[in-house]
């Protein structure tokens, strides 16, 4: 044996370094926080299968009675046995239309002044003021808009009417020139219940837009402003390609929202069945607000039409949702910024 190695040798007694036993898994904590959210998670979506299940299921003898002219058919006459919601859909989509014209814009200026203008010592109460805004009862929603914004909000329909009527969903069959003009022909309109609706999505499509815009990334925010870019230079060619997922998926949530407004909505229209394009026209009608207004006093068979109007507007907006969790879940790229 060798000199160095008898140099180098340790003591006979002394103790061999081993390593340390490493616990192999998750902690309990984790664990049990991993399998409790696992569980929720499959809960949520068991109940929405099931709704979705329950709804289908009662469809059945809707379209077995009525045929696929249930999806076609514009009258609902319980009286004579026709009933269809053809016109219903069309209310549905006309009201969520205005509803995202009206909301868009609020939404996306809102959440890039929060993002981006707002103070530091104002962000936070902004944000909040913005969350407070969507606790806000519909039935709320409702009254103020029945009792306030209508009432003012029929001599923006008749100056839209007077400049833009030569378009055909603008065109009001009364003369919005005449010195008497008639009121009534603007009121419980859909463009009357989009605005309010609109109002009620702002919240939601402006949390999933600011909460995309923070995550912009820092260095090439910098790297515009060492480019001697303004600041809305920054925000067009960095924030806003950064974030252009989260505004189509707060886009498409709030068009969900939209979809399914029930009181506010309900609170606000005329109820017509007759299918029309004219959405600054008195009366209209929506799928949500048709199956609360009729669901007390159905006989079985509408009570299965009903249902069935449930679950055509089910599934329009989980496919809205999903399209929206899609774009929301891709928002990170930041392909396409150039500064």
């Amino acid at each position: 044996m060798s000199l160095l190695h008898e140099l180098t040798r340790p003591p006979t007694d002394a103790p061999f370094d081993e390593p340390r036993p490493i616990a192999p898994g998750l902690g309990r904590s984790d664990h049990v926080f991993r399998i409790t959210a696992r569980g929720v998670g499959f809960f949520v979506l068991v109940l929405t299968a099931a709704i979705g299940l329950f709804l289908g299921y009662q469809a059945i003898p809707t379209f077995h009675h009525y045929g696929w002219s249930f999806l076609t058919e514009t009258q609902w006459s319980p009286n004579t046995d026709t009933i269809g919601i053809a016109s219903v859909l069309l209310g549905t989509l006309e009201v969520a239309a205005v509803a995202l014209v009206v909301g868009f814009p609020l939404a996306l200026m809102t959440a890039l002044y929060i993002s981006e203008y707002a103070p530091s010592r104002l962000k936070s109460t902004l944000i909040a003021m913005i969350d407070m805004m969507a606790a806000v009862p519909s039935v709320i929603f409702g009254v103020w808009a029945q009792l306030w914004l209508q009432p003012r909000g029929i001599n923006v329909s008749r100056w839209i009417s007077q400049n833009f009527g030569w378009i055909p969903i603008f065109k009001v069959d009364t003369d919005a020139n005449a010195a008497s003009w008639s009121k009534i022909s603007y009121v419980g309109s859909a463009f009357m219940a989009g605005i309010v609706v609109g109002i009620m999505i702002v919240p939601l499509a402006c949390s999933v837009m600011r909460g995309v815009f923070d995550l912009a990334p820092l260095g090439e925010r910098e790297a515009a402003y060492a480019l001697g870019s303004t600041k809305w230079g920054m925000i067009r060619t960095v924030v806003l390609p950064f974030g252009r997922g989260g505004i189509i998926g707060g886009t498409m949530l709030a068009l969900g929202r939209a979809l399914g407004e029930t009181v506010a909505v309900l609170m606000i229209i005329s109820t017509d069945y007759q299918p029309k394009i004219k959405i600054l026209s008195q009366g209209t009608q929506t799928v949500s607000a048709l199956i609360a207004s009729l669901f007390g006093e159905s006989t079985s068979t509408q009570l299965h039409a009903l249902l069935t109007a449930g679950f055509v507007l089910f599934l329009m907006t989980l496919l809205v949702n999903t399209i929206a969790a899609v774009f929301v879940a891709r928002s990170r790229s930041g392909a396409g910024v150039d500064v």
